[in-house]
């Protein structure tokens, strides 16, 4: 009820007439105390006539000083709004005075400092009917805490809200204060976990009910989930394969397969170039908000990779290698990091690098326009806003039967198209590129390869995950086992927080199955004991997303959701789990139950927002078999289990056997042998992969 009487008041006070959006083509001659960042989004406003400072100490004592308001201003590279609200307020003159004179005003990379966006969003989401999104602008008191919160807003509004907030805070310091302590409180109190005193118990019967309330929040006719924007979402697909494997629940590979396959075919995928935008605006894939993300691409890979190992599908394998070829061409650093994203304008237009005139495509492909055409639905007047996005329209070999073309020759003419195409954008001015390397997202894109590796037994894939985990341990490690999140123009920069350590450390665990190097699973353990050791609540059982070395926020916040990246607890959880079973660690086993027992009140009636979560309690409903593979030709037989889709097998092995306790003694001499066990316990050996596969079917 509280919060009802902050955000009538605040409403009551901050909204202002809605105006007309105004821009300016110039770009006043200043620069500000960003232009000594290395984040591209920072750098990007370094020459606006707003003073911004960069998120520190010294911003906040300056307010404090003054006596100021704090403008908090979040956003990233790859965003299309922050651009137009950069372009509309903060290249304005007459809006940087006013900004200027009134407030400190710092600017703040969300990818860079998700903790920060994190506390302010929370604002935002307790104060604003608006909505919440990026750009997302806060005004806090000079000790940072928020009296209000919005996204975008043109010009003429954002100058109306920053007069009202001034007058009030002038005006009524006292009523300032008590929203701030309100709204504070609102934050500090949001994901906040209670620890789970009951005996953990986890029951197929759970498993049931979670799927069915995901069930009602599907497409089945595009895929997704119901409505839009669409965003991919690759845990909640990931966790449906993983319910599908364990239950054989045909609705559930049907909400995957529709998914994969509309995705694939939508405009929200690159038919030229590989790779995914970051969502859809519409319901049915078609129209892309063009920014192209690295995490996105890097989890879509491993869901497209695990979806093959199931059906043996063309055209996911083909989703794969191009995606895989897109991120190599576009964001493969030299050093062998991956950059965080592609921008969604170029030339000041959304899109406008990848959409198409008929003119121009009659031009570029001839005669075979017209097959191009009615396969990509591509329109003389256009398919979007007067331009045409290439969207399929249906699978190869259903319109080559509905053509009359065999499915050979339709291909190489699309490979073709697609080739003259291609060579065509690539003469166009490109979307920027945001340069910095983020740990954690690395981590995902590293997952990706190694996924990719094991489902198509490409040796280049599996060198590209080696290549960036060893420039994560190289680059992003410091001071024993601490990350670092950014790595950037050679220099390692800002702690890193509980999803880099997470992600990562089960990124190196994915990589020891690949490999059987144990150096990946004694990494991995590195990585959690020391976020255990800096990031673990012990009242809750649950880890805070920033490490107790970090200057204190207006509030520490835990993490539990899982979005378009799963939650950091989830993650952890997950990593706690894989990596009790490989080390043998009950402790570690016994954590990430707590943690699952924590959650399972809002996990099953909300398993697609709690997705991997939700693929976790899997986990622990069926006990997963341990596969030992011990002998000379090791690889042989663990490349051909994975040809087989195992999310509830953890594969382990090598010539002999190692140094971890489930391979002691299980060396025959003179062949190779497979062991399938669980729980530690093992059953007769074999030797070839057909007749493991029919033990864990017994």
């Amino acid at each position: 009820m509280r919060f009802f009487t902050i955000i009538f008041f605040c409403l009551s006070i901050f909204v202002a007439c809605t105006a007309q959006q105004h821009g300016s083509d110039s770009t006043p001659a200043h620069t500000n105390a960003l232009i000594n960042e290395s984040s591209p989004y920072l750098l990007q406003h370094a020459h606006n006539p707003v003073n911004w400072r960069p998120w520190n100490d010294e911003a906040f004592q300056e307010a404090t000083k003054d006596n100021k308001l704090v403008i908090i201003s979040v956003g990233y590279a790859a965003c299309h709004w922050c651009h137009v609200m950069e372009h509309e307020s903060f290249e304005d003159s007459t809006v940087a005075a006013l900004m200027n004179e009134h407030f400190v005003a710092i600017k703040v990379d969300r990818e860079e400092r998700p903790d920060v966006d994190d506390v302010y969003m929370n604002a935002c989401q307790l104060m604003s009917e608006r909505g919440c999104g990026w750009p997302l602008n806060a005004i806090a008191l000079p000790d940072g805490r928020p009296i209000f919160a919005g996204t975008y807003f043109p010009k003429a509004q954002w100058m109306d809200i920053l007069t009202r907030v001034t007058k009030f805070y002038d005006e009524q310091p006292e009523k300032a204060l008590e929203i701030a302590g309100q709204v504070t409180e609102g934050i500090q109190g949001i994901e906040q976990i209670v620890l789970n005193t009951e005996e953990s118990s986890f029951q197929r019967t759970d498993l049931a009910q979670a799927f069915e309330a995901a069930a009602g929040q599907i497409d089945m006719i595009h895929g997704g989930r119901n409505g839009s924007p669409k965003f991919p979402m690759p845990a909640n697909f990931l966790f449906l394969l993983d319910y599908y494997h364990l239950t054989q629940d045909e609705e559930a590979f049907k909400a995957v397969e529709v998914t994969l396959d509309q995705m694939a075919m939508g405009g929200i995928y690159d038919h030229l170039g590989g790779g995914f935008a970051r969502y859809s605006t519409d319901a049915e894939w078609h129209a892309p908000h063009f920014e192209k993300m690295l995490y996105d691409n890097g989890q879509l890979v491993s869901l497209y990779s695990n979806a093959y190992q199931l059906t043996k599908n063309p055209h996911y394998k083909q989703v794969v290698y191009e995606t895989l070829a897109f991120v190599e061409r576009e964001l493969t650093s030299k050093d062998k990091g991956f950059y965080s994203s592609l921008d969604a304008d170029s030339e000041g237009e959304e899109g406008k690098f990848y959409v198409w005139e008929m003119e121009e495509l009659k031009e570029i492909l001839g005669s075979d326009v017209e097959l191009f055409a009615k396969y990509y639905d591509l329109k003389p007047e256009g398919n979007w806003e007067h331009k045409n996005i290439l969207h399929q329209q249906m699978p190869l070999a259903d319109f080559a039967k509905q053509h009359n073309i065999t499915e050979e020759q339709l291909g190489e003419t699309l490979a073709s198209g697609k080739e003259k195409l291609m060579a065509r954008r690539n003469m166009r001015v490109r979307p920027g590129l945001d340069d910095k390397v983020i740990t954690a997202w690395n981590a995902l894109m590293l997952k990706g390869y190694v996924d990719a590796y094991r489902a198509f037994g490409e040796e280049r894939f599996l060198q590209a995950a080696l290549n960036n985990a060893e420039f994560i341990y190289q680059k992003c490690r410091h001071d024993g086992n601490r990350l670092t999140r950014i790595y950037k123009d050679g220099r390692a920069t800002i702690n890193a927080f509980l999803d880099d350590y997470a992600i990562t450390a089960r990124a190196f665990v994915a990589l020891y199955q690949a490999t059987f190097d144990e150096q990946w699973l004694r990494r991995a353990d590195d990585l959690v004991k020391y976020a255990q050791a800096h990031f673990y609540d012990e009242t809750s059982g649950m880890f805070f997303y920033t490490s107790d070395e970090d200057d204190p926020l207006i509030a520490r916040k835990m993490e539990t959701s899982d979005n378009v990246i799963p939650a950091s607890n989830s993650m952890m959880a997950r990593a706690l789990f894989e990596l009790g079973i490989y080390l043998y660690q009950d402790d570690y086993l016994t954590t990430a139950k707590q943690m699952l027992s924590n959650m399972k009140a809002k996990v099953i009636p909300n398993a697609m927002f709690y997705a991997n979560w939700a693929s976790l309690m899997v986990q622990a409903v069926e006990t997963p078999y341990e596969i030992a593979i011990v002998g000379d030709d090791f690889q042989a037989l663990r490349q051909e289990l994975d040809q087989h889709f195992l999310p509830n097998a953890y594969l382990l092995g090598g010539k002999d056997e190692g140094t971890l306790e489930l391979l002691q003694y299980k060396l025959i001499p003179g062949q190779t042998t497979i062991y399938v066990c669980r729980d530690k316990v093992c059953k007769l050996p074999v030797t070839s992969v057909k007749e493991a596969l029919g033990l864990m079917e017994n």
